[in-house]
């Protein structure tokens, strides 16, 4: 199985790869401009030689009188004058050069290369005797050695550029990617109870710290999912903890000696209104924990609510001979949580009311901008403003429950074994999951008031 390679070999790689291209691409174009050129500017040497070695012959009594020239010997003035195929003038050069003169002379207006003599030949006639034909020859060595040069420069120049250009890619994708690697050093490091640490890469201002500040927020996420599943446990031992407790009691106690059978029946409805209170705990706390995963959620009518919230509380109500009276909107009130959800956070509120109340609770519902308000109240002795958030807590009794007071009729069978000062503490949860707002005021007789997202 072949290795595959890191993302930073992968850039590298192409990189060298489109550079190495480009060069070589740049270094063959400059090179054939550049011979092109030189091309184009021997041709024009030699025709401008030609024509003017031609324009400077004059024909008398059909005798050729050449210009005075200076004899240099050399490829640098290489010039012949042919007449009817007669070589009028030469400049004393090598065989081949003479042999391949005659045989442009032969043809005026071409433009040859004479193969191994490094010479570029141009026939043109003579302005004043068309038999008379110029030939001028211009020596390619300068030209092929200027070639020569350029190529070899551009080759190195190319060369060290691409050296170049591989260091300096390489150290830029190291440093371009060195966040990326400090970030996976990081993660490796990371336990699972560093639920608070986050790569910190700051403000975004590119790809790279744009993915920091976007795992910020994935980690932020999977830490809230992880504190809740955390305060999701520990809130459920915390709340099971009491009425466990007193299940465990009350049945070592009968189990202590014999007792009578109304004992025992005594003793088994405690059991039971514990067991109760323990599955009320557990589905308030797994349906905020199912409302707080984001699933989704449905709509509910809000006299729905007030109705099914009444009904789970009439045996309560009846024992204390207590009237609840419903104040339904007139309007098509509907929220935007389950109804399960509307009733676990309303249950509690009417439960604690049923409690304190003297002989009437009201529960209304209104709309509140983008919220249904459900107010629950009832003219009981109502919550000190000093107790209006503590009540709230898990545990903590308001004072009217800790109030020394005779129980009326059903009373002691009521506040006595359930008042343990988990209803409100759940409520909220509940109210808070479901992106609500659960609240008391202090006023005369008890008021609470639950808000819901409307549907």
């Amino acid at each position: 199985m072949t290795r595959r390679r890191g993302i930073r070999t992968r850039l590298l790689t192409a990189v060298v790869v489109s550079v190495g291209l480009a060069l070589v691409v740049i270094v063959a174009g400059f090179n054939l401009l550049l011979a092109g050129s030189l091309s184009r500017n021997a041709d024009s040497m030699a025709r401008a030689r030609a024509e003017a070695e031609a324009a400077a012959i004059e024909v008398a009594g059909g005798r050729v009188e050449l210009p005075d020239q200076p004899d240099s010997g050399g490829l640098e003035s290489q010039t012949w004058v042919f007449r009817g195929g007669d070589a009028l003038e030469s400049p004393g050069v090598s065989e081949a050069l003479d042999t391949a003169a005659a045989s442009v002379a032969a043809n005026p207006g071409q433009m040859i290369d004479v193969p191994g003599q490094h010479t570029r030949l141009y026939a043109t006639p003579a302005s004043d005797a068309p038999d008379v034909v110029v030939v001028a020859g211009v020596s390619l060595v300068p030209y092929e050695r200027v070639q020569r040069m350029a190529l070899l420069g551009s080759c190195v120049l190319a060369g060290l550029l691409f050296i170049v250009v591989v260091l300096v890619s390489r150290w830029m994708l190291r440093r371009a990617l060195q966040p990326v690697a400090r970030m996976t050093a990081d993660v490796d490091s990371w336990s699972d109870h560093d639920l608070d640490r986050r790569f910190m890469a700051g403000e975004p201002y590119d790809e790279l710290s744009q993915l920091a500040a976007t795992l910020d927020g994935l980690l932020d996420r999977l830490s809230a999912s992880l504190r809740r599943e955390q305060r999701f446990s520990a809130e459920m031992s915390h709340e099971l903890r009491t009425p466990l407790a007193k299940v465990q009691a009350e049945a070592e106690l009968a189990l202590r000696r014999p007792r009578e059978p109304a004992e025992y029946r005594t003793t088994l409805e405690t059991v039971m209104r514990n067991a109760r209170q323990m599955n009320a705990v557990v589905e308030t706390l797994v349906t905020a924990s199912r409302q707080e995963s984001g699933l989704a959620r449905g709509r509910c009518g809000a006299s729905l609510v007030l109705e099914h919230s009444a009904e789970s509380c009439e045996g309560l109500a009846r024992v204390r001979d207590l009237r609840v009276m419903l104040d339904l909107p007139d309007e098509r009130l509907t929220l935007g949580v389950d109804l399960d959800v509307a009733v676990g956070v309303l249950k509690p509120l009417l439960e604690n009311a049923c409690r304190f109340a003297r002989s009437e609770i009201r529960l209304s519902a209104r709309r509140d901008g983008a919220f249904v308000t459900l107010g629950v109240e009832d003219d009981g002795p109502g919550v000190h403003a000093d107790e209006v958030e503590r009540i709230f807590e898990a545990g903590v009794r308001g004072s009217a429950a800790q109030a020394s007071v005779a129980p009326s009729r059903g009373e002691a069978a009521i506040r006595s074994p359930e008042g343990a000062g988990l209803g409100l503490a759940l409520a909220r949860r509940l109210a808070h999951a479901a992106g609500g707002e659960v609240s008391a005021s202090a006023a005369d007789g008890g008021l609470f008031v639950v808000r819901l997202p409307a549907g």
